[in-house]
């Protein structure tokens, strides 16, 4: 019989796949809930001042730190977007219970969370600033994440100077935020999770499939979750599943280190929130683990 690949088999158990894909919903694992003997890092409000980048906006955000936190030793770093959600205990991500299970167990350097809300801007009828933050294809969301979150953390704690050591996660319009985050600034953030990424909603187009080739391969470590079911995943137009699909073949094709992994779920964080400790293992696993 003839040998695919090379390296450690690891045999998956058989599941049988759901005839019905209407309303499909992954279970949590162990690294989802807290555990018993395992210690709870603190976390951290701060109330987000009107910003110079994105003006008229505030926002909070929240920094997790680990119990093993130690100033003399600076921490790895992931900034999650949509903080609030990613950050709920009992919402369809949680966030620093998955950061303070996967520390406890070795399978994360001590890492420092900060979970940072889209902007609201301070009297408009339609507050939200989200969509204008996640969807555009330019610097901004970077250099305001550097600028005006970051330093604050900086500050008050030790951080790694080592981009490899800094991650960002986002799901939807914060997917291809975090995407573009990364791709914009690999000098200071290499380790990246995509769940269900809105590229079909970024003004002027979804640049990546044709960009990702045509420039000199970046350092990036890449996460991405896909839907079946995704929003419009069989029509012909601003079609979310076809939009990731098109992204990740152009990652494969131009040899980055990338997972795709595709549920059968439709628009919401439930698979991506049950995927986030493995998709944090393998974000930070050693090279040519």
């Amino acid at each position: 019989m003839p040998t695919y690949g090379a390296g450690v088999t690891e045999v998956v158990p058989y599941r049988s796949l759901p005839v019905d894909q209407s309303d499909v919903r992954y279970a949590y694992g162990p690294d989802s809930c807290r555990q018993a003997g395992v210690p709870v890092g603190q976390t951290v409000e701060f109330a987000g001042d009107i910003s110079e980048i994105y003006p008229g906006t505030s926002r909070k955000f929240w920094v997790h730190v680990p119990a093993q936190y130690r100033p003399s030793q600076p921490a790895s770093l992931i900034v999650f977007l949509d903080g609030q959600w990613y950050l709920d205990p009992e919402g369809q991500v949680r966030g620093a219970i998955v950061l303070d299970n996967l520390i406890h167990q070795g399978d994360l350097p001590v890492t420092i969370g900060v979970f940072v809300d889209p902007g609201v801007i301070v009297g408009a009828p339609n507050p939200k600033n989200r969509n204008v933050e996640y969807d555009a294809f330019d610097d901004r969301l970077a250099r305001f994440l550097l600028r005006e979150i970051l330093p604050t953390v900086q500050q008050r704690w030790s951080i790694s100077e080592d981009p490899d050591q800094w991650g960002i996660c986002g799901g939807s319009s914060g997917g291809n935020g975090a995407f573009t985050v990364a791709w914009l600034r690999e000098d200071r953030f290499r380790r990246v999770m995509c769940c269900l990424s809105s590229f079909v909603q970024m003004p002027g187009g979804n640049p990546y499939p044709e960009l990702i080739g045509r420039v000199p391969r970046k350092a990036l470590r890449i996460f991405m979750q896909a839907g079946h079911r995704d929003l419009r995943w069989n029509e012909p137009e601003s079609n979310w599943l076809a939009a990731n699909l098109r992204v990740a073949a152009a990652l494969a094709e131009a040899g980055y280190d990338f997972r795709l992994a595709l549920g059968d779920g439709g628009h919401n964080p439930n698979h991506g929130g049950v995927l986030l400790p493995d998709a944090l293992r393998w974000l930070w696993r050693r090279v040519g683990g």
